[in-house]
């Protein structure tokens, strides 16, 4: 029997929403995504009455709800965004009679675990499908560093949210030591998210301008990526090029701490690398670890293209939990 079901992605910027389809613990059919201004609304209640307002029949009973905040307790203050959430009231103030919760890199996971082998990029090692059994280690460069973990078995599959993108950050050459004494004056201790995420860009640029002496403007994470990508500044492109090296290395890190048979990059700076990775030095550092590097250069690495995984996913988990 098919369920109808919102499916609701909530940001630090953004809550997007989407009408879904669930049958057979599987995902059939995501509507098109709307997307709300979280400080346009004063809570997710609201947002969920905007989104409401725009459809022309009811809303669902259920809804899945994924949100960029650690899960658990009474209440759930999300990261960047100022809304609580409190889960016990859910049912009351949304009009639905059943509702999954999950962290949003969760639903990641959930995506990774559920999406079709066309929404997946190659990005390096093996080019083969994601394998049926084992775990697949999921890195996912944004705002911040999100991991998770898919383990697949022959009854079905389990997704671990972690908090791997805070492990600590281990340098590799004189550039990595540089930039690692730039932040530890500013941070104390250096995790992998502070070299690895969207705003590590800015310190990567002032360590290279420093290595060679240049005093240049400040400009904002926003700029930096758009000058990098586009090849407009040199110094900015040679920072990107940095950033794919070190993200390389993390991911390979991470494969081998959680035993991975295959590595998904997602996230939405992920998303915007999906053409430079495959042509930058990512490979040469993931699989750089000493006695492993065969084993290491033997697992595919994909990116994951779905244009909404995070609602994709979110479905998916509501799926997998009401059968």
């Amino acid at each position: 029997m098919s369920v109808d079901l919102v499916a609701a992605d909530i940001g630090g910027t953004h809550a997007r929403f989407a009408l879904a389809t669930v049958e057979g613990g599987r995902v059939v059919a995501l509507g098109e995504p709307v997307t709300l201004r979280a400080a346009e609304y004063a809570s997710l209640q609201t947002a969920w009455e905007a989104f409401g307002a725009g459809l022309d029949r009811p809303l669902p009973r259920a809804v899945a709800i994924a949100v960029a905040s650690p899960i658990g307790g009474e209440v759930i203050r999300l990261t960047n965004n100022p809304w609580v959430i409190r889960p016990a009231l859910i049912p009351e103030r949304l009009g639905v009679d059943r509702f999954v919760l999950l962290n949003d890199f969760g639903a990641v996971g959930h995506a990774v675990a559920q999406a079709p082998a066309d929404q997946f990029e190659h990005i390096c090692g093996p080019d083969a499908p994601l394998p049926d059994a084992g775990v697949i280690t999921i890195c996912g460069p944004g705002t911040g560093l999100g991991v998770a973990q898919v383990l697949r078995t022959a009854s079905g599959y389990h997704v671990l949210e972690t908090e791997g993108g805070h492990v600590d950050y281990a340098p590799l050459d004189a550039i990595e030591d540089a930039l690692l004494t730039r932040l530890r004056a500013r941070f104390t201790r250096v995790s992998a998210e502070r070299v690895c995420a969207g705003p590590s860009i800015g310190a990567w640029y002032e360590t290279l301008a420093a290595i060679e002496g240049r005093a240049v403007a400040e400009l904002d994470d926003k700029a930096l990526w758009a000058a990098a990508l586009e090849g407009r500044d040199s110094l900015a492109l040679a920072a990107l090029d940095r950033f794919c090296l070190a993200l390389g290395a993390v991911a390979g890190d991470l494969a081998l701490a959680q035993g991975a048979k295959a590595v998904v990059i997602a996230g939405g700076l992920g998303f915007r690398l999906k053409d430079k990775l495959p042509l930058s030095g990512f490979a040469e550092r993931f699989a750089a670890k000493g006695r492993f590097q065969q084993l290491m250069a033997s697992l595919p690495v994909k990116l994951i293209t779905h244009p909404q995984p995070g609602l994709f996913g979110a479905a998916a988990a509501f799926a997998q939990a009401h059968g």
